[in-house]
């Protein structure tokens, strides 16, 4: 059983190394699909946003583990 956990955390491990990172990256996305959907928000203003937004989340995540060493 240890072996398998261990095996699914190294996976798990593989795709999200900072959490925080991975949830905010997924509610910024999910934010901006609704704004396209439901307030008609231009596909283009969309991306942009995801651009710049996505950018300071992982501005943000570097100055985090910068500051952790």
């Amino acid at each position: 059983m240890n072996v398998v956990r261990l095996a699914l955390k190294e996976l798990v491990g593989m795709f999200v190394d900072d959490g925080s990172l991975a949830l905010l990256a997924l509610i910024l996305i999910a934010l901006i699909a609704g704004a396209v959907k439901l307030l008609a928000l231009p596909p283009l203003i969309g991306g942009m946003l995801l651009l710049v937004g996505c950018l300071a989340i992982l501005l943000e995540s570097t100055r985090r583990a910068a500051r952790g060493r």
